[in-house]
């Protein structure tokens, strides 16, 4: 009985984990993003109502807030993108790994490459998450204006 390939592929699933759980991290930071686009939305068309019933024209100070709003979405738009590219890369590492398990290839480069840009992605998201949340705070008004 040869256990050479099963030992490897045993190996392989070892070397997968980390990247596996790393994608559950990144699957919770997208639910954390995808929610605060949608309730940045749900204040925009809010918002877009209110003006819509209001008497007159509408003030400047509601224009600036659909602009603050439209700026804090393409923020967490972009950060979404630069999350789910970083898990497609990750992805991609656990299927390199298996690949050059089962063609007995040499992929180190191409893991550390795929796994460097995943970083480099996540990194990317993360300062367009801080990003938005900078700007959300800085236009916060809390109590009667």
């Amino acid at each position: 009985m040869e256990t050479e390939p099963i030992t490897t592929i045993a190996h392989v699933i070892q070397l997968s984990v980390a990247p596996v759980f790393l994608l559950t991290g990144i699957a919770g930071l997208l639910n954390v993003l995808t929610g605060r686009l949608g309730r940045i939305i749900d204040r925009a068309r809010s918002l877009e109502r209110a003006m819509a019933a209001g008497d007159g024209e509408p003030k400047a100070a509601e224009h600036v807030r659909l602009r603050t709003l439209a700026v804090r979405a393409r923020w967490i738009n972009i950060a979404i993108s630069l999350c789910v590219l970083s898990a497609i890369l990750i992805a991609l590492v656990v299927v390199t790994l298996f690949a050059s398990a089962f063609w007995g290839s040499d992929y180190r480069g191409g893991v550390a490459g795929l796994f460097i840009a995943a970083m480099l992605a996540l990194i990317g998201g993360l300062v367009f998450f801080m990003r938005e949340i900078y700007l959300a705070t800085s236009s916060l008004r809390i109590g009667v204006h």
